[in-house]
C-alpha cells in the first residue's frame, strides 16, 4: 500500500496529519510507509494535482476524493469539509480508504 501525506512547508497540520494516518494504519493492522512529499513551488503544486496541504493520499488516491473544482493547483492550506479538526480529515474517511485499498489488493 503506498501511502503519502503531501503538505507545504510551515503547514502547522502535517505533523498532526502523519500522526492521524499512522494511528489509523495501527488501527487497521497495516504495514505502509507514509511518504512525506513536500510541495516547494507552484510547479511541483501543478504535477503533484496538489489540492491544499495536508493532502493524504492512499494508492494515488486522495482519501477525500478529488475536489471537484480542482481545476488548478497552488501552494495552499487545505480544509475539509465535515471535519471535527481543522485541516485534517474526518478520522473515518482516512479508515474507508485504508479498508478500500486493502480489499483492491484481495482482488
Amino acid at each position: 500500500m503506498r501511502v503519502e501525506v503531501l503538505y507545504v512547508a510551515e503547514c502547522p497540520w502535517h505533523p498532526a496529519a502523519v500522526k492521524l494516518v499512522k494511528d489509523v494504519l495501527a488501527a487497521e493492522g497495516v504495514a505502509a510507509e507514509i511518504q512525506e512529499v513536500l510541495a516547494r513551488d507552484e510547479g511541483m503544486a501543478d504535477g503533484l494535482r496538489f489540492t491544499g496541504s495536508p493532502t493524504i493520499r492512499i494508492n494515488g488516491r486522495d482519501v477525500a476524493g478529488e475536489p471537484q473544482n480542482a481545476q488548478s493547483f497552488a501552494l495552499s492550506c487545505r480544509l475539509y469539509p465535515g471535519s471535527k479538526q481543522v485541516g485534517l480529515p474526518p478520522v473515518e474517511v482516512i479508515h474507508r480508504a485504508v479498508r478500500a485499498a486493502r480489499q483492491e489488493r484481495r482482488s
